[in-house]
């Protein structure tokens, strides 16, 4: 793989571009020959940067593109089109996106977080709805709803893997798919009563994950003493940890993502739905890595105060 050099002094986002594509393994080009106006390091720049500006495809390239010193500072020849730009999004698979997401993990992990929450996926105004007087019409055409569960690591913020369905399916189902991708060993997980299974218990223990869920309340009809069933479960109720409150640092995670950089999932079909949450899931870690590196940079300096007394003495 070619390296890439530049002549001049790196930003932040664009040294982290770099180091990203780099440790990825991706060639400069995919074809051996014909066209090579674009680079894949541009690419994968560019629809990341897309991702940070929150905008349409268009307004992207005729607001943010046009007007910014990227266009010299990736080396582009020409600005690319709408619909070069949207090709670009195809061609990347979630395979080759998850293999870039993994590369901003961190190595050292101790305490991890799992929650989900929902994301729109259809820009309808429900103002503009009511007011056209066509409620009872669309009531047979609900708004398409995305529901997000993230795996967190608690300490630095950085999001270590998720799921994204389109339909009514329960926490446990997702969360076992994600604790059944896990690669990190002997780190401690934190869900809330959505996530109380034995079967989940069992799954995330197999998978190097010591998982922490409160036992949900007991039906009105069941016996008071009676003990909750299954091992893990009453292992949670007995010894809770004493770290259980930080669990809700995932939820935080899930509000800024919505507040500040995913108001609604713009693509249409799903298989690009789950691109483009990939994509905003890794400017998300590339964000929290400078905030990172630049708090360990930070320096500490101590200022001393003199003061000095004249005492007359009558000379």
């Amino acid at each position: 793989m070619r390296q890439i050099t530049l002549a001049h002094p790196l930003n932040k986002l664009e040294n982290e571009l770099v180091k990203l594509f780099h440790s990825s393994g991706l060639p400069l080009h995919f074809n051996k020959k014909g066209n090579k106006q674009f680079t894949n390091y541009q690419r994968v720049s560019l629809i990341i940067l897309l991702r940070r500006s929150g905008k349409s495809l268009r307004q992207f390239i005729e607001e943010n593109l046009s007007e910014s010193k990227w266009i010299s500072w990736l080396g582009l020849k020409k600005i690319p089109q709408k619909s070069t730009l949207h090709d670009w999004i195809k061609l990347f698979s979630m395979k080759t996106i998850r293999q870039l997401f993994k590369l901003l993990i961190p190595k050292k992990v101790k305490l991890t977080a799992i929650d989900s929450t929902g994301i729109d996926s259809f820009r309808r105004s429900k103002h503009y709805e009511k007011r056209c007087n066509d409620i009872e019409e669309r009531k047979l055409l609900p708004m398409t709803y995305a529901k997000t569960s993230l795996f967190v690591d608690v300490e630095s913020k950085i999001v270590l893997d998720w799921d994204l369905v389109m339909s009514r399916e329960h926490d446990v189902k997702i969360a076992e798919r994600i604790f059944k991708r896990n690669t990190l060993k002997n780190i401690f997980g934190l869900g809330d009563k959505g996530y109380d299974s034995e079967n989940l218990h069992e799954v995330a223990r197999a998978n190097g994950i010591n998982f922490f869920a409160p036992v949900r309340k007991m039906d009105k009809k069941a016996l008071s003493y009676k003990r909750p069933s299954g091992f893990y479960r009453r292992k949670c109720k007995e010894n809770p940890p004493e770290n259980k409150g930080m669990r809700s640092i995932v939820e935080n995670i899930n509000y800024v993502l919505k507040e500040t950089q995913i108001a609604s999932l713009r693509s249409k079909k799903h298989f690009m739905r789950e691109r483009e949450l990939g994509w905003h899931l890794i400017f998300y870690n590339i964000k929290k890595i400078i905030g990172l590196t630049k708090s360990k940079d930070m320096q500490a300096f101590l200022f001393l105060r003199i003061r000095i007394w004249v005492f007359p003495d009558n000379a």
